[in-house]
């Protein structure tokens, strides 16, 4: 293993952060996927799992198990982790800017477009290496203004020209669940039966240009830029998973979580392969456009009447806002039918807060279907 420290640019004098990877494998020697942590400094899960994976990773590389190369950034955020206050914690927004950590993502469609368009010709595996360099001299190209914008340029330089790239996330209580492409499902449904995915979904521009779309998509936008007589497969496919919830930061989970990972990267190549089939798919994929969110119609009191993982009915009571003065209890009920996967793990709301939300299989929604 490599441990590589990428110092940040500072935005005020004597204060220096550094970015951490990880990488195991020879670079350039087999497929190359990129995993990273937290980049949502709040969201603890990725960085156990994180721990666990490079424990795994030295004894496989160790026994010479390892056939590819994996960059491994068990701490994706150093700017987030400082927002400590009043024994509070934030780490979601640049404290700055108010911007998403994970959204800006710089979209490299045009300049590569433009640095390959005279060199692609009939053989799909030669433009992807032609458009895979030409991402990562995008990235370089890059100029960053400040600590935030550099590290989105370090992460995605890390990342950009992977063969797979995996994004670990938690949602406030939820299931294990994922977000990918609709292009790189057939790839993904791989991953979701090694992680034990319940929800599966699936956009092609979800709003906001989050991490793992500038890795992903940026493929397919190329590939239409180009024309359809230009032979480009969707060569990265890049997934935000979502670990559960905020609280499932135990041993025993991030074991199994990186097992899963490890059984994903032997089915990639990465790793030497074993005989064990794959475990069955737990879901189908489901438009990101029908996952429905509920909001607050009022500020009170949350509270959850059905677990996350349950299928429901389009009416089923879900979650209790309760107003403390006034007594009011307004009831969130299923808006489709689906899969109730995730609600906010906050117990009291203010007027418009999203608290759940509901996987359905039919695109209801336009727009940005992200939230904030």
């Amino acid at each position: 293993m490599k441990t590589v420290h990428h110092t940040l640019i500072q935005d005020t004098p004597g204060d220096q952060l550094q970015l951490v990877s990880l990488h195991f494998g020879e670079p350039g020697r087999g497929p190359k996927v990129a995993i990273q942590a937290s980049l949502h400094a709040d969201e603890v899960p990725g960085m156990l799992v994180a721990h666990h994976l490079r424990q795994r990773l030295l004894d496989l590389e160790a026994q010479g198990h390892l056939l590819g190369e994996v960059v491994l950034v068990p701490m994706a955020n150093p700017l987030g982790l400082r927002q400590w206050g009043l024994r509070g914690f934030q780490g979601r927004f640049d404290m700055n800017s108010g911007e998403n950590f994970n959204r800006r993502y710089a979209d490299l469609c045009a300049p590569v477009v433009a640095a390959v368009r005279d060199k692609v010709g009939p053989d799909a595996q030669a433009n992807v290496a032609l458009v895979r360099q030409a991402l990562q001299e995008a990235v370089q190209a890059l100029q960053p203004a400040n600590a935030l914008e550099h590290l989105r340029q370090t992460l995605l330089g890390l990342a950009i020209d992977a063969d797979a790239v995996l994004d670990l996330h938690c949602d406030g209580v939820a299931v294990m669940h994922l977000y990918t492409t609709p292009a790189t499902w057939p790839q993904a449904e791989v991953l979701a039966r090694c992680i034990g995915a319940r929800v599966a979904l699936l956009a092609e521009h979800s709003g906001g240009e989050p991490f793992d779309e500038a890795c992903s998509q940026v493929w397919v936008d190329i590939a239409e830029a180009l024309g359809a007589e230009v032979p480009l497969p969707p060569a990265c496919m890049a997934a935000t998973i979502e670990l559960r919830g905020e609280m499932d930061v135990r041993h025993e989970l991030a074991r199994e979580d990186a097992e899963g990972i490890l059984r994903f990267l032997r089915a990639r190549g990465v790793l030497q392969a074993d005989d064990k089939p794959l475990p069955a798919l737990l879901c189908e994929p489901t438009p990101l456009a029908g996952s429905i969110p509920m909001a607050a119609p009022h500020g009170g009191m949350v509270v959850a009447r059905c677990e996350v993982g349950s299928p429901v009915k389009q009416g089923e009571p879900l979650i209790d806002v309760i107003d403390p003065l006034s007594g009011q209890v307004s009831t969130l009920c299923a808006p489709v039918d689906g899969l109730f996967f995730a609600h906010d793990c906050k117990r009291f709301a203010y007027k418009g807060m999203a608290l759940g939300k509901v996987a359905g299989r039919e695109a209801q929604r336009s727009g940005a279907l992200l939230s904030v």
